[in-house]
């Protein structure tokens, strides 16, 4: 008897093609089909690998186009909008053969997930938006820099901290993908509620956390910038908003922003926890994003 032949929900790598670009997913787990967008843009999936909801999901990690093993624009680093992410995902669930499914998106992530449920809600039966925000830009980014100061107060003796902060002020030179990957991995402490304290079990992470520089422009060389605020009453999808109380970059403000702002949408707030809390916190993550998906289901 042959091997048995793949299929698009078979565990491992498979890869679809989208608009003429190659598109990477990876496939672990068992239940409800969840797809899970990382955020950067450009951060590579696999730092949003969840083992503990994979006990409970069927997790669809998306590589989006341009990021790690996708096929890259002819515009590259520039034009990677929100709406080619969005239309990137509808082709791969269209792929995938699953009426509705569930979608995590963290980060950046979470920006596309809330346009995908604007735009494609057809298709989907929950969103969940993990550690992101309602918008970009000087508000968001002066909020950042604030909390970084406080982060910066609470760990002021901790021997890493100096090339952190180095590494947030470079931030705006980034220009290819070594120099993406090297202030990510620098700045990875800053993403934790405690880092330091819990160095040798985060370590490994840090080291193989990777990045591909996307510009932040559209192909017009037009600034892409994104402010749902107004729109959030728009969604009708169920949703879960998750975020970490340490979470520096996008923290409770925008949390409560986005909680205020979708109709019937839940909060869970990771007390332990910074952008990361699927490491820092699995089991109370994976039971919020489990049960919330359990509930939502048949949507």
């Amino acid at each position: 008897m042959g091997p048995v032949p793949a299929t698009p929900l078979s565990t491992g790598a498979h890869t679809v093609e989208v608009g003429g670009v190659a598109l990477r997913y990876h496939v672990s787990g068992t239940g409800p089909v969840c797809l899970a967008h990382p955020g950067g843009p450009g951060i590579w999936w696999d730092y949003l690998r969840m083992p503990a909801v994979e006990q409970h999901l069927t997790m669809v990690y998306v590589e989006p186009i341009g990021t790690g093993e996708s096929g890259r624009l002819a515009s590259h680093p520039h034009g990677y909008t929100r709406e080619r992410y969005a239309q990137a995902l509808d082709r791969l669930i269209a792929h995938l053969g699953v009426r509705r499914v569930h979608l995590l998106g963290h980060s950046h992530g979470g920006f596309v997930t809330q346009h995908y449920a604007l735009k494609y809600a057809d298709r989907l039966a929950g969103i969940i938006l993990y550690d992101s925000a309602p918008l970009t830009g000087p508000e968001q980014f002066a909020d950042a820099a604030a909390r970084m100061e406080g982060f910066a107060a609470a760990h002021a003796d901790a021997h890493g901290l100096p090339d952190v902060l180095d590494a947030w002020r470079s931030v705006p030179t980034i220009s290819d993908d070594e120099a993406m990957t090297a202030v990510v991995q620098r700045l990875f402490p800053a993403y934790f509620a405690d880092y330091w304290g819990r160095e040798e079990e985060f370590a490994a992470a840090r080291t193989a956390v990777r990045g591909t520089y996307i510009s932040g422009f559209d192909e017009r060389m037009e600034p892409v910038l994104i402010d749902d605020r107004e729109l959030l009453g728009s969604v009708m999808t169920p949703t879960l908003v998750i975020v970490g109380r340490h979470d520096f970059i996008c923290g409770p403000r925008w949390a409560d922003e986005l909680h205020e702002g979708i109709p019937s949408s839940e909060l869970v707030v990771l007390e332990d926890s910074g952008h990361f809390g699927h490491l820092e916190e699995p089991d109370v993550f994976a039971r919020a994003v489990a049960g919330f998906v359990a509930s939502t289901a048949g949507a």
